[in-house]
């Protein structure tokens, strides 16, 4: 049972911290559904990591152009610069809200934004900001011509994903189609911002909870590791295919559904 326990953690985690509708949100609340234990934020951080190396694996052609310094033509070793830039200069928000948040408000971020009710109601908010975003017209922003002000405004809304329910993803992905990114390089940029962001929060709190690491099984934790990046590779791969062609809409349909199902089970 607990093989199956892990592997059922890491297949959540893989699954929903790419697909739009929050892995924190899902981990927690699926859990209690099957009566298991909520994983907790220790034994999240630790299988979180699992969903990075998916992220470096998938990414490493555009990560090994970034770090590239070497490049014979000179538009992309500029854009390849610019972009590196960008991913930097929008993770600071997250780093100041979340290390803040760590510092200052830990017992009330997790007894409060963690409950059950928080979740479904932020799941409704985000299912009309997603909404807003999916009908947005089609925009030019891309990659190759974003600025720093467009990056940077999705680095803001990505700190909200400390919230469960909010999802990194799916907040930035509707940000940055709001703001008039095409769909395609909307979801590319959230992937390659999100390598240093849960990177970071993954490390943050695998040492605030280092003390707990001894109550988890090695072996079952590895089976999770894996299961969480061949998910992780598995949703990164759909929703880069299925987003471009499809919008949000299926995402949004489930958010309001998801909320609902933890609103009659509260």
């Amino acid at each position: 049972m607990e093989y199956l326990e892990f592997i059922l953690y890491g297949i959540i985690q893989g699954l929903t911290e790419f697909i739009p509708v929050s892995s924190t949100a899902h981990l927690k609340v699926i859990s209690f559904l099957l009566g298991l234990n909520d994983p907790g934020p220790s034994l999240s951080a630790i299988i979180q990591l699992g969903s990075v190396f998916a992220l470096i694996w998938y990414f490493r052609n555009d990560i090994l152009k970034l770090k590239s310094q070497t490049s014979k033509n000179i538009s992309d070793y500029f854009i390849n610069v610019s972009l590196f830039r960008s991913i930097f200069f929008s993770t600071i928000p997250i780093v100041v809200l979340g290390g803040s948040i760590k510092l200052f408000f830990p017992y009330f971020f997790d007894k409060v934004f963690r409950s059950n009710l928080s979740i479904a109601l932020v799941s409704l908010f985000m299912a009309m900001f997603m909404y807003k975003a999916d009908i947005s017209k089609k925009g030019s922003i891309s990659l190759n011509n974003h600025k720093y002000s467009d990056s940077f405004l999705i680095g803001c809304s990505q700190a909200f994903a400390i919230i469960p329910g909010f999802s990194r993803s799916g907040v930035t992905i509707s940000t940055a189609l709001i703001s008039g990114w095409k769909r395609g390089d909307a979801a590319k940029f959230s992937f390659l911002l999100g390598i240093p962001s849960i990177s970071l929060a993954a490390i943050v709190e695998f040492i605030s909870s280092f003390n707990q690491l001894s109550s988890f099984t090695f072996i079952p934790l590895i089976f999770g590791l894996f299961s969480t990046f061949f998910s992780s590779l598995f949703a990164i791969d759909f929703l880069l295919k299925y987003l471009s062609s499809n919008g949000l809409k299926i995402f949004i349909i489930y958010r309001v559904v998801f909320a609902v199902v933890i609103l009659l089970n509260l």
